[in-house]
Parts: C-alpha cells; sequence; structure tokens
C-alpha cells in the first residue's frame, strides 16, 4: 500500500469514527477497539497485511487522541530531540545527527491542538496572552512551546528526549564519557557532601550527568529536587521530594519560580537540594543553601569553560541582588562550590566530560581553581572523529576537609 493511499484511508476511518462514534462516552482501550474493528471492515476487501492494518488503526487513533504525527516520532528511541518549527518543518537528532523529515502535520490548527493537549497533561496553559511555556510529555521528556505572534514561522515546539530507564555511571563509563577510577572518586565526592556544580554548553549532557551523580547519593538521606519541567530520574532514595516551577496564569498571577522554591525547601529539612539548572537570580538562592549547612548539593548551568561559569554565576547573582560587591559574590561562590565538571559536545557530536576542577578559595580578586583532571586528545584524533580520555594533573587535591570528616580516608 503506498504513503498516499495509506493516508487517504486514514482520513476516511477518521471521519467515520468522529461522525458515528460518541468519543466522549469511549475510553483509551474501548476507542481503540473500535477504530481496530473499523479498519478491519474498511480494508476486508483490500489485500493489506496485518502490521498495514495496526499502523492505520494506531494512526486514526493517535489523530484523535494521541499526539498526531509525534507519536510515531516519540516512539523511536533513538530519536533524542525533536523541532518543530511549524506544521511543515520538523526536524529531529537521531544518533547524534540532525534532519529534516518528510513527514508533515495536517495543519497549524492541528498543531496547535497537539500542543494544547500536551500543555494541558502538565497542568500548565499556553496561548497569544502566555505564548512561551516549559513543560514536559508523560514520559518525562522535557518541551518548550512557543507560540504566534512570538514565533513567526507558526507554532514552534522543541522536545528533549531522555531514556525511559535512569542513566548510570556505568553507562557514562561505556560510553567513555569517563573512567571507572574518576567514577569512584566522584562517588567518595558525592557520599562525602562536597558542593558539585555540572557546566556545559547546551546538548552537552548536564542533566544526563547529573542523574547518573545523583545515584551516589545516600539511599538513606532526605533529597530535594527543584527544576524547570521535573526530568531527573533519581532512583532509590525513598525520601524525595521532587518539586516544579509554575508559570503566571492568564491574569498574571501564580507564578512559583526557583527562587521560590529553594527558599521553601530549606524550609524542609532537606540534606541535600539538587537544583536541575540555574540561570538567573536563583543562584544567590543555591548559593546561600550551599553555604548555610546544605552541603551536597548538585546543580548545572549553561557555561563554554570552567572560568566561563564562574563569570556567568557573577552575573546570575547580580540579577538575584543588584549592587552586591562583586568581591562578595566571588567569595560566596568560592566557598559554596568544591568541585566543577565541566562537559562538553566535541567537533564528532561525541558528549564527553572535558574538566574535574576544585574551587580551592579566593585569592588577589579571583576564584582559585585546581584542575584535576583534563580531556587529553590522543594520536587516533581525526578532524572527524574525537579520541582520547581524562588525564590526572600534577596538582594534589587540597580540600580534604569534608572526606576526613566523612572518615574516607582515600587519595583523590
Amino acid at each position: 500500500m503506498d504513503a498516499g493511499f495509506e493516508k487517504q484511508i486514514v482520513e476516511q476511518i477518521k471521519r467515520y469514527v468522529i461522525d458515528n462514534l460518541q468519543l466522549v462516552q469511549l475510553n483509551d482501550e474501548d476507542l481503540m477497539d473500535k477504530i481496530i474493528e473499523i479498519t478491519n471492515q474498511y480494508l476486508q476487501d483490500v489485500y493489506c497485511p496485518i502490521e498495514e492494518k495496526v499502523s492505520i488503526g494506531q494512526q486514526v487513533y493517535s489523530s484523535i487522541r494521541g499526539f498526531g504525527l509525534l507519536d510515531s516520532i516519540i516512539s523511536d528511541e533513538t530519536i533524542t530531540e525533536v523541532m518543530i518549527n511549524g506544521p511543515d518543518n520538523v526536524f529531529v537528532e537521531q544518533n547524534g545527527k540532525l534532519k529534516k523529515l518528510n513527514q508533515k502535520f495536517e495543519s497549524t490548527e492541528k498543531l496547535e491542538d497537539i500542543i494544547q493537549r500536551i500543555v494541558g497533561l502538565a497542568g500548565r496553559e499556553v496561548n497569544q496572552a502566555n505564548p512561551i511555556v516549559d513543560t514536559r510529555l508523560p514520559d518525562g521528556s522535557r518541551v518548550n512551546v512557543v507560540l504566534p505572534p512570538i514565533a513567526l514561522c507558526g507554532p514552534t515546539m522543541t522536545i528533549r528526549r531522555f531514556s525511559k530507564t535512569p542513566m548510570t555511571i556505568e553507562k557514562l563509563i561505556s560510553y567513555g564519557s569517563i573512567t571507572k577510577e574518576i567514577a569512584e572518586k566522584l562517588e567518595l565526592l558525592v557520599r562525602a557532601k562536597y558542593n558539585i556544580f555540572i557546566s556545559g554548553g547546551t546538548g552537552s549532557g548536564k542533566t544526563t550527568f547529573l542523574n547518573a551523580l545523583s545515584n551516589y547519593i545516600p539511599k538513606d538521606e532526605r533529597v530535594i529536587t527543584i527544576e524547570d519541567s521535573a526530568e531527573l530520574q533519581i532512583t532509590g532514595i525513598d525520601n524525595l521530594v521532587s518539586l516544579e516551577t509554575r508559570n503566571a496564569n492568564t491574569s498574571g498571577i501564580g507564578q512559583i519560580t526557583i527562587r521560590d522554591l529553594i527558599k521553601s525547601s530549606l524550609r524542609m529539612r532537606p540534606e541535600r537540594i539538587i537544583v536541575g539548572e540555574v540561570r538567573g537570580g536563583e543562584a544567590l538562592d543555591m548559593l546561600q543553601a550551599m553555604n548555610t549547612g546544605h552541603d551536597g548539593s548538585l546543580s548545572t548551568g549553561h557555561a563554554n569553560s570552567t572560568y566561563d561559569m564562574l563569570s556567568r554565576l557573577e552575573t546570575m547573582v547580580l540579577q538575584g541582588a543588584e549592587g552586591l560587591p562583586l568581591d562578595a559574590i566571588r567569595q560566596q561562590i568560592a566557598s559554596a562550590i568544591d568541585i566543577i565538571v565541566h562537559l562538553s559536545r566535541l567537533r564528532d557530536k561525541s558528549r564527553k566530560t572535558v574538566e574535574i576542577t576544585e574551587v580551592t578559595g579566593y585569592e588577589n580578586g579571583r576564584i582559585q581553581l585546581n584542575p584535576l583532571y583534563v580531556f587529553e586528545e590522543d594520536e587516533r584524533s581525526t578532524l572527524t572523529k574525537v579520541s582520547g580520555k581524562l588525564k590526572r594533573t600534577n596538582n594534589k587535591f587540597k580540600n580534604y576537609h569534608k572526606l576526613q570528616l566523612s572518615g574516607i580516608n582515600v587519595e583523590i
């Protein structure tokens, strides 16, 4: 059956179902059964393999109750990102490579309908008065939506997909992002409650790394996670509280920010606070939390290098406390953060840990850094393929205080 004929059949069955069934009275399972029954009747005189009949039935169901074209895209495990620039331009990142799909949405209205359905599932709303929203799919995938008139090319949606199985350090080792030796050192630092900040560019794997690192947190601790849209998959911790921000409603009220959630979390007796990503003034609240007895906190931020991350943190803190002296900000950063792990997406699209650095203090107007591990390319590297590994520098680890308090006597 050619694609054009299949599309025609799907449209005919869909129209029949909408016109002849009481959709409101049918649950999802019953509706699917009815659609399969009607599909079999429609195709009884046409040769059609069973797989194609199932596919047609699923397409009809998806166009009525599901996410239409999106359902077939997000069912593909190899697709990690979906970019929809209006109904006619759908791009995906598959196996690290970006490509445009031939499929299109039926119309702008159909795409908007799917967007409203996705946003509504998470209890959020998006409209002309509130045209930008961050939300998530039921499977935890992160979704960003921008509607016209802000988006000139039509409704725009970007979906960052996450694996159904939580990321572990073992997987990062198998991907070559870090070595077993480094993983063991990171485990000790997490257990000893060092404050660790993960930095990197877009798509470098910050959330993935944070997720893997969080699995080293002792299972008997109370952990609070704070995110714009909940995507962390922390397993094995019973005393876990996950908090998520909320946008203002159409009247402009009801907004709950990361800053609000950090302040609230401090009253919830946390042993550790994990902030999914800091982007603005909440950096000040996070640093203050780290400095007031909430050791072992983890967070991420966008930056091109370790030094760039420190500069960005300074700027973010100023957004939250304009007029604060730069000296005071730098001292706050230096005393709050113990370790910075910098990730990068290299020229061959591979994601690697490129630096692990210790923050040793504040001296002569500068935050002092002590690089412990640095990624070095080897002779097998080419323009199209990066080969290399993290190597231990000659710098000695300086801040053993927390390791000693935890009774860990190991050289880092």
